[in-house]
């Protein structure tokens, strides 16, 4: 197993899914400092420490997936049953002052992928790999729809980060089209939880309530977030890559219909969760109140991103349902002992 991006949140949380289960996992990343790359080691620390529990193997490569002779040389380790594909620069509003950094990794670092995964295939090491890569609930756009469909049009993206996950969709399709790529897109709906990321609302509100400071609450705090527990996320994807699309599983009505093994898939909560009740099951966990500040709207920010999963149901028979208050505890529990915050 490929899995890329593995000291990222969402790909350590894969990883030791996948080592749990006795697999050898090959992990790219390139450690980006775009946020703490301790972080990210620490979280490769605990991944290595899984497989040391398990029956499974985990191998790190330190590198940079735009890189095209270094891409290549992944997949000499190869060949692989399935490619996991999680690397990419995150962030909606990094994107706006940073947009190079997308290009090269969300577009570039992905056209080798699937190039390695397609020379896989015809050189005759074995047969396409099935390719999961993650794409955003931010592909919907200015939609609106109070709940989102996988089958809905994604062509009205507002930021440049959402742009390049809807490119990812149409590049993975034309692979599958042309070479007959197995592949599954994943949109993720706001992870958070434990070992996540520090640009995500759920850490910066904790720290900031933690410390006294103010928070900055954006649209009134009425916006609106399919959250999604970490756990529940990380075995979606684990589920998804054990069951690669076949030509004729498409819905009648999908978009995806007659185009080969390609689906897409949301992977979130179903139930939206307004920004004000977020920020109350963080003062509870952290037991005292927060400073707010109102705000507009941000560049870039959608009001709603609610998810309608009955295709990841249909395939998985999983259904994210982590309470927001369950989810939130875990989390700040896990950040007072990281950063040894009482």
């Amino acid at each position: 197993m490929l899995l890329t991006g593995a000291a990222g949140f969402i790909g350590a949380a894969v990883a030791e899914r996948l080592l749990a289960g006795g697999m050898r996992v090959i992990g790219v990343d390139n450690l980006d400092p775009y946020y703490s790359p301790a972080l990210k080691r620490a979280r490769l620390d605990r991944v290595s420490a899984a497989a040391e529990r398990t029956r499974g193997r985990f191998d790190f490569l330190e590198l940079d997936l735009g890189d095209r002779s270094a891409a290549a040389r992944v997949f000499e380790a190869g060949p692989f049953e399935c490619v996991i594909h999680l690397a990419a620069q995150a962030g909606v509003r990094y994107s706006i002052d940073n947009p190079h950094a997308y290009a090269a990794a969300n577009l570039t670092g992905f056209l080798h992928v699937l190039e390695a995964c397609r020379r896989q295939a015809e050189s005759g090491a074995g047969a396409p790999p099935h390719l999961v890569y993650a794409s955003s609930s931010s592909v919907y756009g200015a939609s609106a729809e109070p709940v989102l469909a996988a089958d809905q049009p994604a062509d009205h993206p507002i930021s440049l980060y959402a742009a390049t996950k809807r490119a990812n969709e149409l590049m993975a399709h034309s692979y599958t089209h042309l070479y007959g790529l197995p592949c599954s897109g994943v949109r993720f709906f706001t992870v958070y939880g434990p070992w996540g990321r520090p640009d995500m609302a759920v850490w910066k509100f904790t720290e900031r309530i933690l410390r006294g400071e103010p928070i900055d609450v954006y649209g009134g705090g009425k916006m609106q977030r399919g959250f999604t527990y970490i756990d529940d996320a990380a075995e979606g994807v684990v589920r998804l890559a054990a069951r690669p699309p076949a030509p004729d599983a498409v819905p009648p009505r999908s978009p995806d219909r007659g185009t080969g093994p390609f689906r897409t898939y949301n992977l979130g909560s179903r139930e939206p969760v307004e920004l004000m009740r977020l920020i109350k099951a963080i003062e509870a966990a952290c037991g005292r109140p927060a400073n707010k500040r109102f705000l507009p709207m941000q560049p870039g920010d959608v009001v709603s991103t609610a998810a309608e999963t009955s295709s990841l149901e249909e395939v998985t028979d999983l259904v994210p349902v982590t309470p927001i208050e369950e989810g939130v505890a875990a989390f700040v529990d896990w950040y007072r002992d990281y950063n040894d915050v009482r």
